[in-house]
């Protein structure tokens, strides 16, 4: 393991590879996983990984791969972020083969419409870092994603289309789960659900979200 060390216990040299040799293949994904968010659930595993005094360096290296599965079908994009993670022999450099194969796990134990618990403390790190459950960061990633994907739809179909997600992912009976008790996520997707339940907060919600959307798209 390198003896050059950041503040936060990463390592110099692994977090120079990251940022040279893995974020940057974020740039290519859609607004609601591109490097802002990668960025973000690295800086939130690194603040949940300090608090519970797990390796830094891998919860490090597992934000960082956790959705370059993307590359290919999003629906099986945790399952080949694993494999991507695996198969980079470069990691060898600062991990064992254990460490590895529990940092593979835990990518894949990211989603948060995983049917089962993450196997380790890694997989609840980076599973709970993965979800920024600020409301507008929330609605406006729900809106990017459908903008980007279903560009075909008009305004009323796409408020449709929100409300079908936040219901299904967010809501009481929606299949979102957090593996961390106590967590600021805990708060604040108490304050979506809040949201969820009074249509005609989240429609203003919506309605200034999409506006600020389509002004982006024409500049």
């Amino acid at each position: 393991m390198p003896h050059q060390m950041m503040e936060n216990n990463v390592s110099l040299d692994l977090m120079e590879f990251v940022e040279t040799q893995i974020l940057p293949r974020y740039t290519a994904f859609d607004k609601a996983h591109n490097l802002s968010h990668v960025n973000g659930v690295v800086k939130r595993s690194m603040e949940i990984a300090r608090k519970m005094g797990a390796d830094q360096n891998m919860a490090y290296a597992i934000a960082a791969y956790h959705d370059l599965g993307l590359e290919g079908p999003r629906a099986v994009h945790h399952l080949t972020s694993g494999k991507i993670l695996q198969a980079d022999i470069r990691l060898r450099r600062w991990f064992a083969p254990e460490q590895i194969r529990i940092m593979k796990e835990a990518v894949e134990d990211h989603r948060a419409s995983a049917s089962h618990a993450p196997r380790s403390i890694y997989g609840k790190i980076v599973a709970e870092a993965d979800r920024d459950l600020d409301p507008e960061a929330v609605f406006r990633r729900t809106l990017q994603f459908s903008l980007s994907h279903y560009p075909e739809k008009d305004k009323e179909e796409q408020w449709e289309r929100f409300m079908e997600h936040m219901q299904e992912k967010y809501s009481n009976h929606g299949y979102i789960k957090l593996w961390i008790p106590n967590s600021p996520n805990a708060e604040k997707l108490k304050q979506v659900r809040n949201y969820i339940e009074n249509p005609a907060a989240l429609r203003t919600w919506f309605d200034r979200l999409y506006d600020e959307e389509k002004l982006k798209g024409r500049a």
